[in-house]
């Protein structure tokens, strides 16, 4: 039974709503996914659910905007790194290590590989998806980690730079390895267990580079 089927009586009217908003926003994520953006309509993802277009231009005015609500909802359930506890009272390498390791984890799930893979497929063509996916949830992230790293800069515990950059060239360093080959899709990136050996090493390589040098 679709969830236009359900008798209203069943569920109360805001259950009921937010149900019927689930339903369109996993079936435009299983359309995306399946055909892309440019291949996926507004009726096919009304027809999927059962509903009727009109009910669902009435929760998504646009496709974009349904995009947007894909991918709010996987970053919901993925963007773990986006909320991690980045203490200033602790040392450097060893919050790295567990910012890496989170976000490391949840780039190579599954439903944020395909995300990915969707927006770079589609971003030549439609390059507010790009926006879309990086305002929702990497600039968000270093954003957020550039903050900590300005402070730690202050207090003499990482060099004087651009925060930015820093957090930019730690993040590249974490993706240098396996991720490329799991975006790819490639044998070699369903090798997760090579993830923490990658983080260790992507933090001894920033440390080089941003660290205070121990007075001799």
């Amino acid at each position: 039974m679709s969830i236009e089927m359900i008798p209203d009586s069943t569920l109360p009217v805001d259950d009921a709503a937010t149900a019927r908003r689930k339903a369109f926003v996993d079936a435009a994520r299983a359309l995306f996914f399946a055909n892309g953006y440019a291949g996926t309509t507004m009726s096919s993802i009304a027809g999927k659910v059962g509903g009727s277009k009109t009910t669902l231009w009435s929760y998504f005015p646009s496709k974009e905007e349904l995009f947007a609500a894909v991918v709010d909802d996987i970053i919901s359930q993925y963007g773990d790194a986006l909320a991690i506890d980045l203490p200033l009272d602790e040392p450097v390498p060893d919050v790295l290590r567990r910012f890496g390791s989170v976000l490391m984890t949840k780039l190579t799930a599954t439903p944020l590989l395909s995300l990915y893979r969707l927006v770079v497929g589609e971003a030549e063509r439609f390059p507010h998806l790009a926006e879309t996916f990086y305002d929702r949830g990497p600039r968000r992230g270093k954003a957020r980690a550039a903050d900590w790293v300005a402070e730690k800069m202050v207090r003499g515990e990482i060099r004087m730079g651009d925060p930015m950059r820093a957090v930019q060239q730690f993040a590249g360093l974490c993706q240098s390895g396996l991720y490329q080959f799991a975006v790819l899709g490639l044998r070699e990136g369903r090798d997760l267990d090579r993830l923490q050996d990658e983080i260790d090493a992507a933090v001894d390589t920033f440390y080089r580079a941003w660290g205070i040098p121990a007075p001799r």
